[in-house]
């Protein structure tokens, strides 16, 4: 299973806390020691909308830079696109979202410009050398209209995936979805785009998170997202609270025996760190209860 570590990014853009960019060069230093190597560094959005992540170049700027390290840059149009390709991000993120309300909440476009966004930007990431993903959100509900049809996050995924995209990752963005959902969409995106890598994205809202993890294993997953600390969540979805935490997936994918290449004990100590910078305790459980065997 590989991690992709989003704390840098979906993980502080939640907190009151506006983390200097110092601490979060060293968020990304320590994710590294640690052994994750897919990173999702900053978002390249308005300062105004998303402060905390004011500083995305600077971000960029000071990241090392190892030939087994990619770094992700959010994106959610040409603006920040073009932002992201100046700053050297080696991967970009664009946002689909798969209802209405929230798309104009979250990016201020329709669901149908959004998708016409990333065809835009298709041919741009490949002529810049960048890998593209694209991920889904809200696809497992909205905050504001409630269920999402199933068929819709599939079409969002067959359209996105005709453009030739690297991944698609499917959004649980504010942690209503059970694993039975994770298993059909899955699957039905699976079979619509057939030839691009398939990753999720959790948060443990309504402590679904780690099941909806497993369930993605179980039907073929192999790239998830996740947070150390478990710290995050979106600032347009009311009470949209943490993703899973880095270590505690760690830990259930290790005494699974399940392989991730990540340091646990090493994530357990970013976790404390985390939580000094943060100047409250993270959500993780991991880092309160310890590893088994000790």
């Amino acid at each position: 299973m590989e991690i992709i570590e989003v704390s840098p990014r979906d993980g502080l853009q939640n907190e009151a806390v506006l983390v200097s960019t110092e601490d979060k060069i060293t968020l990304i230093e320590r994710s590294i020691a640690a052994g994750l190597r897919r990173i999702e560094a900053t978002s390249f959005v308005h300062p105004k909308r998303v402060p905390q992540m004011a500083d995305a170049e600077a971000v960029m700027a000071g990241v090392p830079r190892r030939a087994d390290v990619s770094y992700i840059g959010l994106v959610l149009n040409r603006r920040g696109f073009d932002r992201a390709i100046a700053a050297g991000v080696d991967e970009v993120n664009c946002v689909v979202v798969a209802s209405e309300t929230f798309s104009q909440r979250n990016q201020g476009m329709s669901v149908a410009d959004s998708v016409r966004t990333v065809r835009d930007l298709a041919d741009d990431a490949r002529a810049a050398g960048v890998a593209l993903s694209v991920t889904i959100a809200t696809a497992f509900g909205c905050p504001f209209e409630g269920e999402v049809p199933e068929a819709t996050v599939v079409d969002l995924a067959r359209q996105v995936g005709e453009f030739g995209v690297d991944e698609i990752a499917l959004a649980d963005t504010i942690g209503v979805g059970v694993p039975t959902q994770v298993a059909r969409l899955v699957a039905g995106v699976g079979a619509v785009a057939p030839g691009v890598r398939l990753r999720c994205h959790f948060h443990n809202t309504r402590n679904t998170g780690y099941a909806n993890a497993v369930a993605a294993l179980d039907a073929g997953v192999t790239v998830l997202d996740a947070s150390t600390g478990g710290i995050g969540g979106c600032p347009f979805a009311p009470a949209a609270t943490g993703n899973i935490a880095t270590e505690d997936l760690v830990y259930l994918l290790d005494r699974s025996g399940v392989e991730s290449g990540v340091d646990l004990r090493q994530l357990i100590e970013t976790a404390d760190w985390l939580s000094g910078v943060l100047g409250s305790t993270v959500p993780g459980q991991l880092a309160r209860a310890g590893v088994f065997p000790g």
